[in-house]
């Protein structure tokens, strides 16, 4: 069988004279999209308006593509736009594939692809993937302004700025959700089983790419949180490591919760530290079956007693990381089932800017584990408390006595969590609820007024946070467990 990359003869029906203007389409097309897949251009000629000669080899497969475009260009009400056909040609040739990982990127949405993996950007923090027709939280990120608002793992964002995004692709979804440092967008969300929809006013601000945050809790255990693996976690982790040996650790927590992952060379490196010298960190498997195997090739491994901490938001990168550790070191994994993305993409960038981002193969664990959709199961299944799903409520919006709704339900849930007697939380603002907002107000040093709104809805969600900050039982379990290990090897 010929090479399909070697030039052909033709016979002179094959030789063609096409007008400019469809000459320059089909150029673009193959541009953009052909010229990997062995289509051999033999003479060029972009000069003025005149007909050019061109010999390509015969893809039938395309003619239909083609008459298509003719259809259009000739019979359109109005005049086409050739770059914005070429662009929804090949976007529709990607979603064809029926892939929620595979995309086609404009320079636009190509450009800010590559700002949330390499620097800062703007915005309201939040990794999000299309799934059945649906925009998807995978994981907000740390700080973020999605973070605070309290945007959780699997929720729906149906609209943005009451306009209605469902069916959109990802990248055009983020075109509307980020914006400038100080801007406000409203987000309408689905959360769970319930059609109830959530409303949320969000302010932008600049999302830092800062991936690893570590802190020192009591009896030497540091606590080490990865929220994401970008260009530089690596160095990020080892500064963090560095910082608690000098502090004294004596055992590990490495939190991979609400990540959702980012570039596989950082989530291996990241292993190496884990995975035993010679054993399998992660196997890829192509269409083919073809498996390529990367092995653990350092001796130096991080030589403290260590647990990891995952949940639904740990996605990809920070799976791979988990099950290495886990299946190779017996690390213990604690927390909830992870979200189950077991594919690996690769990106193939146009010479225009534009990108498209593809799937080129599956991962396995080291014992050959495909987790896709179904994700990890940890070793300690630890749940957070209920409370840590409660729905954002807006500082803008004022409730007093005789208001009624779910954001005054769930600001007494938060009250009764903190210690503070609201009354019978069923969403009915009365004389107990507002009694429990001004002993909150007296004790939290604000004006009391009985009334929630502005800064007393944002101290009392602060409040809450640092509760289940505190009271974290999934941290709490990860300590338990590292110290029976720890009196385990002393004895």
């Amino acid at each position: 069988m010929e090479d399909e990359n070697q030039t052909k003869d033709h016979s002179p029906e094959h030789n063609s004279y096409i007008h400019m203007k469809k000459f320059k389409f089909i150029m673009l097309i193959f541009i953009l999209i052909f010229a990997t897949a062995g289509v051999t251009l033999l003479a060029l000629s972009l000069g003025g308006e005149s007909p050019a000669n061109v010999i390509i080899q015969e893809r039938k497969e395309f003619n239909k593509l083609y008459q298509a475009y003719d259809e259009l260009d000739k019979n359109y009400f109005q005049e086409i736009n050739s770059e914005d056909l070429i662009n929804g040609a090949i976007d529709g040739m990607v979603n064809a594939l029926g892939d929620p990982y595979s995309d086609y990127m404009t320079k636009e949405e190509n450009d800010q692809f590559e700002e949330s993996i390499t620097s800062s950007f703007e915005g309201i923090g939040a990794e999000i993937q299309e799934r059945e027709g649906n925009i998807v939280v995978v994981s907000p990120i740390k700080d973020s302004p999605a973070e605070k608002a309290g945007i959780q793992p699997n929720d729906k964002i149906i609209k943005v700025d009451d306009k209605s995004i469902q069916g959109m692709s990802s990248n055009e979804a983020v075109l509307l959700i980020r914006g400038k440092k100080g801007s406000k967008v409203d987000l309408t969300i689905l959360r769970g089983e319930k059609d109830k929809e959530i409303k949320l006013t969000l302010t932008r601000d600049e999302i830092p790419i800062n991936t690893v945050y570590a802190e020192m809790l009591e009896d030497g255990v540091a606590n080490i949180q990865i929220t994401s693996f970008s260009q530089h976690t690596n160095e990020e982790l080892e500064e963090a490591l560095n910082e608690m040996n000098d502090k004294g650790m004596t055992s590990l927590i490495i939190d991979l919760r609400r990540n959702p992952g980012g570039l596989l060379d950082q989530a291996i490196s990241l292993s190496e530290l884990f995975v035993p010298k010679g054993q399998k960190i992660v196997q890829v498997e192509d269409r083919n079956g073809a498996m390529e195997e990367t092995i653990a090739k350092t001796a130096d491994k991080i030589d403290v007693p260590t647990v990891m901490l995952i949940d639904e938001g740990s996605a990809s990168a920070s799976e791979i990381l988990a099950a290495a550790a886990s299946e190779t070191a017996n690390i213990p994994l604690i927390g909830v089932t992870s979200f189950g993305k077991g594919t690996v993409q690769t990106q193939k960038k146009f010479s225009d800017g534009s990108n498209v981002k593809y799937t080129i193969a599956k991962w396995l664990t080291p014992k050959g584990n495909w987790i896709h959709e179904k994700g990890i199961k940890p070793d300690y299944e630890v749940k957070l408390p209920e409370y840590a799903n409660l729905p954002y409520i807006s500082p803008d919006d004022e409730w007093k006595v005789s208001s009624t709704s779910e954001e005054v339900k769930a600001a007494e849930e938060m009250l009764k969590v903190l210690g503070y007697d609201p009354g019978k939380v069923d969403g009915f603002f009365d004389e107990k609820t507002e009694k429990a907002i001004q002993k909150f107000q007296k004790d939290e040093k604000l004006k009391t007024t009985g009334v929630l709104s502005g800064d007393t809805t944002v101290k009392l969600m602060t409040k809450l946070s640092e509760h289940l900050k505190k009271e974290d039982p999934q941290v709490k379990k990860a300590v338990e467990v590292l110290t029976k290990d720890k009196k385990k090897k002393a004895s």
